[in-house]
């Protein structure tokens, strides 16, 4: 679970194009799961479920950036992600997105932008 100042992880643990870090988000229907990269400089987030089925990207925790580190892709169904917008690009779902969790960093850590997230949740 996110902590309840909305800290997700530290800042470092983000590398360009590497693994992502997962963390669960509390909505009333029960917790789901999320995800954080970085991306062209920046922190990305975005739950981790695939377009194209409602199943986690990773079947490898945090494995979910291809090897060169410039897609996303669903391990299960080879479904590929621009991880600036979350938009399908290739695969099986294409035209569909990933939906999109706001996040930003300050003084070094990663944090999930709580006043946007609860007015989602609703």
């Amino acid at each position: 679970m996110v902590r309840e100042d909305g800290l997700i992880c530290a800042s470092d643990r983000l590398v360009e194009g590497g693994d992502a870090v997962r963390f669960e988000l509390e909505r009333p229907a029960g917790a789901v799961a999320a995800f954080v990269v970085r991306y062209r400089g920046q922190a990305r987030g975005f739950l981790n479920r695939c377009a194209h089925r409602p199943m986690e990207l990773d079947l490898i925790p945090g494995r979910i950036f291809d090897r060169a580190g410039r897609y996303l892709v669903c391990s299960t169904h080879a479904a590929v992600y621009d991880p600036a917008t979350g938009d399908c690009v290739g695969g099986p779902c294409v035209g569909a997105s990933l939906v999109p969790v706001p996040v930003f960093e300050r003084d070094g850590q990663v944090f999930l932008t709580l006043e946007r997230y609860q007015h989602e949740r609703g």
